[in-house]
């Protein structure tokens, strides 16, 4: 394949804007689900047993995570066949439809079992949105940016998803605080599904003025554009191992510091250390705030050191410091670590931020570099459905299952810190197999395709 003229700055700032601000908004809309799951608990599941209702709130949120990989496959498909840009509106679409739907369901009281029922089919056209948005803003951004500068570029897609979050908690709070807490959990908790119909018209117009990758388009013209993407990426035995080798030296550690360091700290923070939604919120809010522009430091360190030793280096440290950070932060909110159930003074917020910050810095390590990563393992032609797979099943199996395996196993055994061991034995797994299993992939100049493949590990 030839080279392809660089994308100008100004081409290049507006790219970034619109992928960007559309990914936001899907995590936007994906994540107003966990921060208010112990509202859709009361609200959609019987009321006679809590616990139960909240793992089943929690189960339903990670069912739109099990179904992500289902979405890579359809429209990492649909991206390699017909374009980027098609596919990742579509997905948009999608997403803003089924989140504004959300709002409008019945409650548990009002219509019965129902009611739970429309709230998981919603979920999992939610999960099958998202799984295949990531890919191809991703893919869209890396295939426009200069070949020395992909990390830098596309650290700017990866602050989305903590971004979206942010967004997510700060709409919240906003109206919990205009509405008063009572109007809130009443109703008020759905205003925030709606507000994600207006953001998805403005991202569907800004996007709309995009073209198309021009590596996507020069491969089309060329004839030389998958026929059939998902054959292609894992009918391939090369292509297959590279895909098991993204999925468990570096997606799976990757999801579960992700998910572990943002949403079960903001659980714990509130079901361990008994703080309110609004508390606990604006908690992560500041720790995400002062750490997002890390995501794109990490990217653009990657460009000079490689997204391997970024990756490991996170996974390890995170897993050998949560379950200091979590008793520290035990501490913090008044409580005695050995008598986790007694609150002796009031909390030290500035304290609880700083350890929910730290956390954060670890997913900025291992998801800062990923997207690079990914881009840089897979051929043109296949690139869309082969990296959108190992993605999603690292982020939205391995690490969307965070908090309702950890909640479960802190249910099971009684012990606060007990559910870290899950994360903590992921992200051990993948640095063991990243560093012994996979050869940096970093390119300075040009851009990998096919003939490279057999070169990429060790």
């Amino acid at each position: 394949m030839r080279p392809m003229a660089e994308t100008n700055g100004g081409e290049l700032r507006k790219i970034i804007v619109a992928s960007s601000g559309g990914t936001l908004i899907e995590w936007y809309d994906f994540y107003l689900f966990g921060v208010l799951s112990s509202i859709i608990a009361v609200n959609y599941f019987p009321k006679d047993n809590p616990t139960a209702g909240y793992l089943n709130t929690l189960a339903t949120f990670a069912a739109g995570f099990i179904v992500r990989p289902f979405g890579a496959l359809v429209f990492g498909r649909m991206g390699d066949l017909v374009g980027r840009k098609h596919a990742f509106m579509v997905t948009l679409l999608i997403m803003g439809v089924s989140t504004v739907a959300v709002g409008l369901i019945p409650t548990y009281a009002q219509i019965g079992i129902v009611a739970p029922m429309l709230l998981v089919l919603l979920r999992l056209i939610q999960g099958l949105a998202i799984g295949g948005e990531y890919g191809g803003a991703t893919t869209y951004v890396a295939e426009h940016a200069p070949s020395n500068r992909k990390g830098f570029y596309t650290g700017f897609i990866q602050t989305t998803a903590s971004l979206g979050l942010l967004t997510a908690l700060l709409v919240i709070v906003a109206t919990q605080q205009a509405l008063g807490e009572s109007a809130f959990k009443d109703w008020g908790w759905r205003l925030p599904f709606y507000l994600s119909g207006i953001l998805v018209v403005l991202a569907i117009l800004i996007r709309s003025k995009l073209r198309e990758s021009p590596l996507f388009t020069q491969l089309k013209e060329s004839g030389k554009a998958a026929t059939n993407p998902i054959k292609e990426s894992f009918g391939n035995p090369e292509n297959r191992k590279f895909v098991l080798l993204a999925l468990f030296g570096a997606t799976a550690g990757q999801g579960v510091v992700w998910y572990t360091g943002q949403f079960y700290a903001h659980s714990f923070l509130q079901k361990v250390l008994k703080l309110s939604l609004v508390d606990a919120s604006w908690i992560v809010c500041v720790a995400l705030i002062l750490a997002t522009p890390f995501f794109v430091l990490c990217g653009h360190l990657s460009d000079r050191i490689g997204r391997k030793p970024l990756m490991m280096a996170g996974c390890l440290i995170a897993a050998l410091s949560y379950l200091p950070i979590y008793r520290a932060m035990v501490s913090a909110a008044g409580f005695d670590p050995q008598n986790p159930t007694v609150q002796f003074f009031k909390p030290d917020y500035g304290a609880l931020v700083f350890l929910v910050f730290i956390q954060v810095i670890f997913v900025t390590m291992v998801y800062g570099p990923i997207a690079a990563f990914l881009v840089e393992l897979f051929p043109t032609k296949v690139r869309y459905t082969s990296m959108s797979l190992p993605y999603h099943i690292g982020n939205g199996v391995f690490g969307g299952l965070v908090p309702f395996i950890a909640t479960l196993i802190v249910a099971r055994t009684g012990s606060i810190y007990a559910g870290l061991f899950y994360p903590i034995t992921v992200a051990i797994l993948t640095f063991i197999i990243g560093m012994f299993a996979i050869k940096e992939r970093k390119t300075t100049e040009g851009w990998i395709e096919e003939d490279d493949l057999a070169s990429s590990t060790s």
